[in-house]
């Protein structure tokens, strides 16, 4: 399998479950709680070692516990963590979630310690993690400074591997975009092409990045936009529990695919279907499968 580095974020998730999601002002009372290893981040580098890559991260926590059970967590699935920082005297990020029966959720983010992760940080790690055996892709996201994706895509580009983005949450790119695969959901694509259709909005951000798009569309599945032409991709139906994470699973699946050098539209396919898997338990990594399962509902 290939090799995937992930720069991004690093958080604890604090899960409360209840039957509907509150309106505005409103107090539901009745949940349950849970806490979890989270973060968009360290979620896809979670994808992309159960889907078969060999994963390292670049990301930075507290000295705190949080920070070490975060840390903890990723060891135990494989991941490299000596290029996460530990911060003395900044929190660890967390995300407070909300999810209803339906599996559908609500999220806030203190982002803590992620917003300290710098540029610098960035091109002292990678150097170190884009050198050994073939070229893999360098994934990236956007809960962490601007300046850290432009560091990691302008890294990955020089030792030759591969750019995946997933640009959650949406904002103006702060630098070169070309030859970098985008991975919005559908409100993400809409605002960063300034297009009210999904399919229109695709083309304008490949036209900018002159690279493959996929937009993910939830449980319709995903738009996947490659030379021009675009596909619909179905996700396969399952029993919802927990929809947190599922987004996560896509790319980190998608980025160990593409390592290992499988075509785009069957990267994108194991990659909707690994994600579909994953909304069968509870917790961002609760239900994200390893790849014998993704392959055996292929």
């Amino acid at each position: 399998m290939g090799q995937v580095v992930v720069v991004g974020s690093v958080n604890v998730d604090l899960v409360v479950s209840v039957g509907r999601l509150p309106r505005a002002g409103e107090t539901v009372a009745g949940g349950t709680f849970a806490r979890h290893g989270g973060g968009k981040g360290a979620n896809q580098a979670v994808a992309a070692a159960r889907a078969g890559a060999d994963v390292a991260m670049v990301a930075t926590v507290g000295a705190d516990e949080m920070g070490e059970e975060a840390l903890a967590e990723l060891a135990a699935d494989g991941i490299d963590t000596t290029h996460v920082a530990r911060l003395a005297g900044t929190p660890t990020g967390v995300a407070v979630i909300v999810v209803d029966e339906a599996g559908e959720n609500q999220i806030a983010v203190a982002s803590g310690a992620n917003a300290a992760l710098d540029a610098a940080t960035v091109d002292r790690a990678l150097p170190h993690l884009l050198t050994a055996g073939p070229e893999g892709v360098v994934l990236l996201g956007n809960e962490v400074p601007e300046a850290v994706v432009v560091a990691g895509a302008a890294a990955a580009r020089a030792a030759g591997w591969q750019v995946v983005l997933n640009p959650a949450p949406a904002r103006p790119a702060g630098g070169d975009r070309e030859g970098v695969v985008l991975t919005p959901n559908a409100d993400e694509a809409r605002e960063l092409a300034g297009e009210a259709d999904v399919e229109a909005a695709a083309r304008a951000l490949a036209a900018r990045t002159s690279a493959p798009v996929l937009v993910t569309l939830g449980a319709e599945g995903a738009l996947l936009l490659d030379g021009g032409d675009a596909w619909r991709l179905p996700a396969p139906a399952v029993e919802v529990v927990d929809t947190t994470g599922a987004g996560d699973t896509v790319n980190g699946a998608l980025a160990a695919e593409l390592a290992a050098g499988r075509p785009f539209h069957d990267a994108a396919r194991f990659a909707l279907t690994a994600a579909a898997l994953s909304t069968r338990a509870a917790g961002a990594r609760g239900g994200m499968p390893r790849r014998h399962e993704v392959l055996a509902s292929l």
